[in-house]
């Protein structure tokens, strides 16, 4: 079906003039409003108002333009059935064949300084969802085009054919309806911030909201889950830019796996608590090396000493660009996927040589305060994320001595490390760099057994971290007799005067927090 009118009225008008252009080219009218009419006027683009086709001027401050029986019905009317087309000729409706909208920014103003409830209201659409769902409902004669990005594509196809086929239109038609349900979703949640009390009033948006709206898109499938027979793929929110490691810039290698991805984001999130040049192991979705140094090649070489048994097959992540030392250094080491900010030239080059190795460069990072989901049956679990960062005032001494000042370094680092590590997490250090890491027991004191086990050196002048308090003495007991001579711990144990004199016992200093980092 040829398309004859096209109803162009946009927010963003990127490229839109352009568009126009191509259509009225090959004698497509274009009907529009406001200020995208002028816009395209003075783009020497003949336009003709919607007041025109409707008979009706705009009214209302602007509120109602587009609500009109000349707009929907040219939009709706079905024009294979016969009634449909006697009624439009009847009531003098004109076919609109092609619907080009995007939405007032409701999402952009909410985040506005200052935002007040007049604004938040008035920068809700309302004529533009109605004309993109009435066109995406009729796609069988009605292309909508919801973003500038499809102007190209849809403009070639009419060029070609003068035409939009029908496998496009209901293509476009799945994306406005996606970008709608979005767009209902964003204001819901934003209304929360409103207060009627007389007079509506702003608050501040709840931490969690009553009614939680997540849209998201499909950005790579996958050949597995986290095992062969389970399907699964990557998903982004839509509408954003992606960022993190979801949204990372593959720069070489295999594709990424389910599982890759689970490692590559626990990594990015521990090397990204440190200032310095740092650097994170991960293997199985638990650290098994971490280090903070003055160069980044000393932090590799550090957080590799830890467990390099383990390390193999694992995971990296940097905190800052990748040079060529520190390459030289990983590259001895087979790891599936490395994550970092960037990578120099030589750095590069010394991995082109591993061809299934994955680089990944992150080229934007995520928002901080990202709500975490974990699924249950029936439900799903949302709270906000753990970034809790301990200060000085936080760290309580509740032994008979003090921790000496490296010690109390080597406790913040620790304590930065085991936040990261499975429940119940048991951490040695020194200063910026892990000695012996116990992940996931059921038992506190098997969890200090598994990292001293796991220790590849001495273990005499460490401190340790617990990611939540010790519920008997036998922890700091086992720690102590490793060689340990300081523990960070939240605290908080019915038996917590027994653990404090444990470490008396072994002449350890040991400082509560009074916060737990549990990660289940």
């Amino acid at each position: 079906m040829a398309i004859e009118r096209a109803l162009i009225s946009v927010y963003d008008k990127t490229g839109v003039a352009e568009f126009a252009r191509r259509l009225t080219a090959i004698g497509i009218e274009i009907v529009s409003t406001g200020g995208t009419a002028r816009l395209l006027r003075d783009e020497g683009v003949p336009v003709r108002d919607v007041a025109e086709l409707t008979g009706w001027p705009e009214m209302l401050g602007g509120r109602v333009k587009t609500l009109h029986p000349k707009v929907h019905g040219g939009i709706l009317f079905q024009r294979s059935k016969d009634s449909d087309r006697n009624q439009a000729s009847e009531h003098g409706i004109v076919p609109i064949d092609l619907v080009a909208v995007n939405l007032y920014p409701f999402s952009a103003t909410a985040q506005k300084l200052g935002v007040t409830p007049e604004e938040l209201i008035e920068n809700i659409d309302i004529g533009g969802p109605a004309m993109v769902r009435s066109a995406a409902k009729n796609f069988e004669s009605v292309a909508v085009v919801t973003d500038p990005a499809d102007y190209d594509r849809v403009a070639q196809e009419i060029e070609a054919t003068r035409c939009v086929s029908l496998a496009t239109r209901l293509d476009l038609s799945r994306k406005a309806f996606a970008r709608t349900a979005r767009y209902d979703g964003e204001i819901s949640t934003e209304l929360e911030r409103l207060a009627a009390n007389g007079k509506v009033e702003m608050h501040a948006a709840p931490e969690l909201p009553e009614r939680l709206h997540i849209a998201l898109e499909r950005r790579q499938a996958m050949r597995y889950g986290e095992n062969p027979h389970q399907s699964a793929a990557l998903y982004v929110p839509a509408g954003l830019a992606p960022s993190g490691i979801a949204g990372a810039k593959q720069l070489q290698g295999k594709e990424l796996s389910y599982n890759n991805l689970v490692d590559l984001d626990s990594a990015w999130a521990l090397a990204r608590e440190f200032k310095q040049p740092a650097v994170a192991i991960i293997k199985h979705n638990n650290p098994c090396g971490a280090a903070e140094q003055d160069k980044l090649v000393n932090a590799y070489v550090k957080a590799l000493a830890c467990d390099p048994v383990s390390a193999f097959g694992g995971v990296l992540a940097f905190n800052r660009a990748v040079d060529a030392a520190t390459a030289e250094e990983a590259a001895k080491l087979f790891v599936e996927c490395i994550a970092a900010p960037g990578y120099s030239a030589a750095a590069l080059e010394k991995f082109s040589s591993k061809k299934n190795l994955r680089l990944l460069e992150i080229t934007k990072e995520a928002a901080a305060r990202e709500l975490e989901l974990k699924r249950i049956s029936g439900g799903i679990l949302v709270q906000d994320p753990d970034l809790h960062i301990l200060s000085e005032r936080e760290m309580k001494t509740v032994s008979a001595r003090e921790p000496t000042d490296e010690e109390r370094r080597a406790l913040a680092f620790a304590w930065k490390v085991c936040k990261h590590v499975k429940s119940n997490a048991i951490v040695f250090a020194r200063e910026g760099e892990t000695v012996g890491i116990g992940a996931g027991q059921m038992s506190r004191v098997d969890s200090v057994k598994l990292a001293v086990m796991k220790a590849q050196s001495p273990l005499a002048g460490t401190v340790v971290a617990s990611d939540a308090f010790f519920p008997f003495p036998d922890g700091v007991e086992e720690a102590g007799k490793a060689g340990a001579t300081a523990v960070i711990q939240p605290g908080g144990s019915v038996r917590d005067n027994e653990v404090i004199t444990a470490a008396n016992h072994f002449g350890m200093a040991m400082v509560f927090t009074g916060i737990r980092h549990f990660r289940h």
